[in-house]
């Protein structure tokens, strides 16, 4: 049985993406996206939630796009992969983190309208350029 790493999440950017660039000029794009969790706790009859965070990672024209259309609060749909990595900080302290690396992000239209969408010049090599858009801002 092949192994099978896939995770798709909807949920608000709880930040503006930053956009920064590799010693070598590849574009990384980093957001954070809240995504939430209702249910009716049968024994109470009261509705719970719970949010869990999820940092998400873009890399190259993909993650200049997203810097470029994402703001914090739009609702997005991000596809991708869950990759673990680890560091050791400036005190010596040994960190590890599992964050999302995006394979797609989109803007989800549960509850907004896109009113223009802007395509990119197609990449060298590339069959198709991502789209570049604004959503409108409602109901957040």
């Amino acid at each position: 049985m092949a192994n099978i790493n896939a995770v798709t999440i909807v949920g608000n950017v709880t930040r503006d993406p930053e956009l920064r660039f590799t010693s070598s000029g590849l574009a990384v794009c980093n957001f954070s996206v809240a995504s939430n969790r209702r249910w009716m706790n049968k024994s109470t009859n009261d509705w719970e939630e719970k949010v869990s965070f999820f940092d998400v990672t873009v890399w190259a024209e993909h993650g200049q796009n997203v810097a470029e259309s994402c703001l914090k609060g739009d609702r997005v749909v991000v596809t991708g992969r869950l990759e673990q990595r680890s560091w050791e900080a400036e005190n010596g302290d040994k960190r590890t983190k599992v964050e999302i690396v995006a394979d797609v992000v989109a803007v989800s239209l549960e509850w907004t309208t896109v009113t223009e969408i802007v395509k990119n010049a197609k990449a060298q090599g590339a069959e198709a350029g991502p789209n570049n858009y604004r959503a409108n801002e409602e109901n957040f």
